[in-house]
C-alpha cells in the first residue's frame, strides 16, 4: 500500500526542544518514515506505512511524550449506504482522507463519526471524500445552525428517501404481482389456451414432458402473454430498481463491489435474456416474473428493514422529544414566552404546575415536587427549595417557581445524555471488527462463487439456461446486510434501552464489557452508604422529640458534620429550635450551651467522663452503638445525661438488594473503604457481606492500586464509585460504573453512568449487557449460518441428493427476511424487563403541554 502524510497540530511546545522530542517520538513509531515538526506553525508533518501505523498510534505517541494534539470530531449523515460492504467502503475512504485520525460508520444510524485534525481536515472534505466512494452526505442548510438545526435537515432528507421507497415498493409490487399470477397461471396451464395458440398446442402434443421443457419450445414471437411480461416488467426493473443501477454504478466506479451489485446482476441476467429471446424470436421460457418479483422482494425487505431500523433509535427520539419547546422568561420585568433556543445562561424562568423545565438551573424563588422520572428513573418526585437545582425536560408537579437558567442548548443534561447515548450507539463493538474483515470481501466472493456455479452447470449439463437460473440465485440469496446489521442493531437497542433505566453506557466496547465482569469492587462512602452523617438512633428515658430538639437548638451554632446531622434530624420532624446563649465548642469532643436556661454539653463518652457526667444506664447504649459501628453522642444537663445519639452515614435502602442480586448473578463482591476494620465490617454486615469481602483501611490513592490487584487475579474487574478520588480507581477498571448522584470528574472517567444513585442499577446493567451480546451471538449466527446454507443450496449443491432446485424467486425472498428477522431480533431488547425497580417510560402518561418548559 503507498506511503500516507498526515499533518498534526501540536499543543505545548514552547522551544527547540519540544519539536525535536516530538520528531523523535514520531520517528520511533514503527512504520513512520518520517516526521518532521515544525515550531512556528505548531505543525507535524508525518509520512508513514498505513499497514504498519494507524494515525491514532500517531496522536499517542505524541501525548506519551508529553504534548497535546487538537483534534475535532464531526458527525455526518450518509445516504447510499443499503449493506455492510457499503459502510465499510465509506469507512475506508474516510480514514484516507488528509487529516484524518479516526473513522467509524454506523449502517443503522447511516452516520460516520470522524475524528480530524482541524484545519488539515474539514466537513467539505470529508463529503468529497464519501461522494467519491459512491455515496452522499446530507448537508445542513445554510442559514441552520450545524448541531440543531442540521439534524432536522437531516430528518426532511432521511423522510424523502423513505417516501422514494415506498413510491418504488408500490410500483414494484402493483406490476410485479400481476406478472407472478400470470406466470404461475401459464405454467400450469392455466391460461395458455386463451392467450396462445402454439403453446396449447405443445402440451397436447407433449403430454408427459415437465412444463418447463415445453416453455422451451414455445416461439416468443407466438406467446402474447411475453410481450404483456415485458410491459409490466420493465418499470419495475428500471424505475423501481433504479437505485440498484445507480449504487452499483458507483461502486463500480470505485472499484468494488456491495449488495446493489449482487441484484443488478441477477436481476439484470433474467431481464435481458428473457428480452433477447423475445425480440430475436428465439424459443424458450422467458423469465421477466423472476427479474420483476426480485426486485419487489428485495424492496419489501429494504423498506421493513427501514422501518425497523428507524425503531432501533426509539430511546433517543424519546429522550429529545422530552424537551419542551418554548420557555416563559422574565425579561424587563415582563413574562414572555420565547423559542426554548433563545433562553440565555441567568435568565430567570417561570415555571407553573404541570410544565416542563426548560433548561437546567438554580431555584430562586417558591418550591414544588419535580418529577425526575424520565431521567433518572426514580418514581417518587423530588422536592425542590430555593437553591435546589432544576434539571430541564423534567415535570412540574405541584407548586409554581422561578429558576435562574445555568445551563442552555448543547449544555443541559438532557442534551448530554442524548450525546452519550448516540455516541454508544455510533461505536463499534470489538466482536464487529471479524464482521467488517468478512463483509469486505463478501461480495466479490460472492460474484465469483456465481460465475463459478454457471460454468460448472453449463459444462455439466450442457444447458446455459438452467446453469443461469442456479447463478442468479446465489447472486441473490446472498446476504450481506444481515452480516452489517447483527452487531449495530442489537447495540443501538441495548444502549437505548440502558438510557431509558437510568444507566448511561459510553460506548460499544464497554458495554460489552460489561457482561464478562466477574468482580465488582464498590467504594463504602457516598456509594453503598448515603455520603452523609445521619441519627440513626435516638436511646433516652424521657421524650425523644425534645432531647432531639434540645441537642439541636444547642447544635444550630456548629459546623461540625455530627452537629449538622444532629439539627437535620431536628428539621426533619418539624421541630421548632430555640437559639442558643453562650454557644462554645470544645475542640474535638463536643459542644455546649444554654438552650430555655438550662445548661446542656453534647459530646463523645470520654468527653462526659471529664466532665465528671455519670452515663448511668447509658453506658450499654454506647457500647452497642459503637458495636455497630456508630458514633455515640451523649446529651447531658444539669449534670446528668439525658440520652444518647447514635450516628452514622446510613446505608442505602437499596444497597443490601443491589448486592444481593449480583451475587444471584455469579459476581464477586468487594468492599473498598478507608475505615478501620472493625467499622468497615459492622458495614459489610449490613450489606450481606463476609469479613474476606472488605477491604478497609485503603487510603484513596491505593484504590486504583486495589483494583489491579484484583485484576491481577485474572478477573474482570468493575469499579463503582462517585467521588474524585474514585476517578483513578475508576480509570484502572475493566469497567468503571460512576454514580450519577457524584462528581462529574469520577462520570468522565466511567465507562457506565447510573443516573440515580440507586445501587440496583449496576446488575441491571451486567444483566442488559449479557442479553445485548447473547442477541449479537444469535444475529451473528444467523447471518453467517444463513449464507453457509443458503449459497450452497442456491449453487444446486444439493440438487443431485434431493432433486429440488431453489428458485430465485424463493432466494430473494430469504434474503429479504434474513435482514428483517436480524433487526426484529435487535428489537426483541426494547421489551427486556430489568430486574429491579422499572422506569416509569417518558412517553407514557396524560400528555404534558410543551408551551413552557
Amino acid at each position: 500500500m503507498a506511503q500516507q502524510q498526515l499533518t498534526l497540530p501540536v499543543t505545548g511546545m514552547t522551544c527547540a526542544s519540544c519539536s525535536i522530542r516530538v520528531e523523535k517520538a514520531l520517528r520511533k513509531t514503527p512504520g513512520v518514515e518520517s516526521a518532521e515538526v515544525n515550531l512556528a506553525t505548531e505543525q507535524a508533518t508525518v509520512t508513514f506505512d498505513p499497514q504498519q501505523v494507524q494515525p491514532q498510534q500517531l496522536v499517542a505517541a505524541v501525548e506519551q511524550s508529553g504534548y497535546g494534539v487538537i483534534s475535532e470530531q464531526l458527525e455526518l449523515p450518509i445516504t447510499g449506504m443499503t449493506c455492510a460492504s457499503c459502510s465499510t467502503r465509506v469507512e475506508k475512504a474516510l480514514r484516507k482522507s488528509p487529516g484524518v485520525l479516526e473513522a467509524s460508520v454506523n449502517l443503522v444510524t447511516e452516520r460516520a463519526t470522524v475524528t480530524i485534525a482541524p484545519g488539515v481536515a474539514d466537513r467539505a472534505s470529508l463529503t468529497a471524500a464519501v461522494e467519491a466512494a459512491g455515496y452522499g452526505v446530507i448537508a445542513p442548510a445554510a442559514d441552520e445552525g450545524e448541531a440543531t438545526e442540521g439534524e432536522d435537515a437531516e430528518t426532511l432528507a432521511r423522510r424523502s428517501e423513505l417516501a422514494d421507497k415506498r413510491r418504488k415498493l408500490v410500483v414494484a409490487v402493483v406490476l410485479g404481482l400481476p406478472i407472478f399470477v400470470l406466470a404461475m397461471a401459464r405454467d400450469f396451464g392455466l391460461i395458455a389456451p386463451w392467450l396462445t395458440g402454439q403453446a396449447a398446442e405443445m402440451m397436447r402434443q407433449m403430454p408427459g414432458a415437465s412444463m418447463a421443457e415445453m416453455m422451451k419450445h414455445i416461439p416468443a414471437r407466438d406467446d402474447l402473454l411475453n410481450w404483456l411480461f415485458l410491459a409490466l416488467a420493465t418499470p419495475v426493473q428500471f424505475y423501481a430498481g433504479r437505485d440498484f443501477y445507480v449504487h452499483a454504478w458507483k461502486a463500480l466506479k470505485a472499484r468494488t463491489a456491495n449488495m446493489d451489485t449482487l441484484i443488478a446482476l441477477g436481476t439484470s441476467a433474467a431481464y435481458f435474456y428473457s428480452l433477447w429471446l423475445l425480440i430475436a424470436g428465439l424459443p424458450g421460457h422467458v423469465y421477466f416474473e423472476t427479474a420483476a418479483v426480485i426486485i419487489a422482494l428485495v424492496l419489501v425487505g429494504k423498506f421493513m428493514e427501514a422501518r425497523a431500523k428507524s425503531q432501533t433509535s426509539a430511546a433517543i427520539k424519546a429522550l429529545m422529544g422530552l424537551q419542551a419547546r418554548t420557555a416563559r422568561v422574565l425579561r424587563g420585568g415582563v413574562e414572555t414566552d420565547i423559542p426554548l433556543a433563545q433562553v440565555r445562561v441567568g435568565d430567570i424562568v417561570l415555571v407553573r404546575p404541570g410544565e416542563k423545565v426548560p433548561v437546567d438551573g438554580v431555584l430562586t424563588q417558591g418550591g414544588s415536587a419535580v418529577d425526575e422520572s424520565m431521567l433518572t428513573g426514580e418514581s417518587m418526585p423530588v422536592q425542590k427549595q430555593v437553591g435546589d437545582s432544576v434539571i430541564g425536560a423534567t415535570l412540574n408537579r405541584t407548586g409554581s417557581f422561578q429558576f435562574r437558567a445555568t445551563r442552555v442548548g448543547k449544555d443541559t443534561a438532557l442534551a448530554q445524555i442524548v450525546r452519550l447515548v448516540q455516541e454508544a450507539q455510533g461505536s463499534k463493538a470489538p466482536v464487529q471488527r471479524l464482521v467488517d474483515q468478512v463483509s469486505a470481501v463478501f461480495v466479490p466472493i460472492v460474484i465469483v462463487i456465481a460465475v463459478v456455479t454457471f460454468l460448472v452447470w453449463w459444462l455439466v449439463t450442457g444447458d446455459a439456461v438452467q446453469a443461469m437460473i442456479f447463478a442468479v440465485a446465489v447472486l441473490v440469496i446472498a446476504c450481506p446486510c444481515a452480516l452489517g446489521l447483527a452487531t449495530p442493531t442489537a447495540i443501538m437497542v441495548g444502549t437505548g434501552t440502558g438510557a431509558q433505566h437510568g444507566i448511561l453506557i459510553k460506548n460499544a466496547e464497554a458495554l460489552e464489557r460489561a457482561g464478562k465482569i466477574a468482580t465488582v469492587v464498590f467504594d463504602k462512602t457516598g456509594t453503598i452508604t448515603q455520603g452523609q452523617p445521619a441519627v440513626t438512633d435516638i436511646v433516652t428515658d424521657g421524650d425523644a422529640g425534645e432531647l432531639l430538639r434540645l441537642a439541636g437548638s444547642v447544635e444550630r451554632g456548629s459546623e461540625h458534620p455530627l452537629g449538622e446531622a444532629v439539627v437535620r434530624a431536628a428539621h426533619e420532624r418539624g421541630l421548632n429550635l430555640a437559639q442558643p446563649e453562650g454557644f462554645a465548642a470544645i475542640a474535638g469532643h463536643g459542644v455546649q450551651a444554654t438552650v430555655d436556661g438550662r445548661a446542656v454539653l453534647i459530646g463523645s463518652p470520654r468527653l462526659m467522663r471529664e466532665q465528671g457526667v455519670p452515663l448511668g444506664g447509658y453506658e450499654a447504649a454506647v457500647e452497642r452503638l459503637q458495636g455497630e459501628a456508630k458514633t455515640a453522642v451523649v446529651v447531658a444537663a444539669g449534670g446528668q445525661a439525658l440520652g444518647v445519639f447514635g450516628i452514622a452515614d446510613p446505608v442505602k435502602p437499596t444497597s443490601a438488594e443491589a448486592l444481593a442480586a449480583l451475587k444471584h448473578q455469579g459476581v464477586q463482591v468487594l468492599m473498598l473503604t478507608g475505615d478501620n476494620r472493625r467499622t468497615a465490617e459492622a458495614i459489610g454486615r449490613q450489606v450481606g457481606l463476609a469479613p474476606e469481602q472488605v477491604i478497609a483501611e485503603v487510603l484513596p490513592e491505593m484504590k486504583a492500586a486495589e483494583v489491579k490487584r484484583v485484576q491481577g487475579e485474572g478477573r474482570v474487574v468493575a469499579m463503582v464509585g462517585d467521588g474524585i478520588n474514585d476517578a483513578p480507581a475508576l480509570a484502572q477498571a475493566d469497567v468503571g460504573i460512576a454514580m450519577g448522584t457524584g462528581t462529574d470528574v469520577a462520570m468522565e472517567t466511567a465507562d457506565v453512568t447510573l443516573l440515580r444513585g440507586d445501587l440496583r442499577a449496576v446488575p441491571q446493567a451486567i444483566q442488559l449487557s449479557r442479553r445485548t451480546m447473547r442477541t449479537i451471538r444469535w444475529n451473528l449466527f444467523w447471518a453467517f449460518i444463513y449464507n453457509v446454507i443458503g449459497i450452497p443450496l442456491a449453487a444446486g449443491v444439493f440438487y443431485p441428493l434431493l432433486g429440488w432446485q431453489l428458485s430465485p424467486i424463493y432466494a430473494a425472498a430469504a434474503m429479504a427476511f434474513s435482514s428483517v428477522f436480524v433487526v426484529s431480533n435487535s428489537l426483541r431488547l426494547r421489551g427486556l424487563r430489568l430486574e429491579g425497580p422499572q422506569q416509569v417510560k417518558p412517553l407514557e402518561g396524560r400528555p404534558v403541554r410543551a408551551r413552557t418548559a
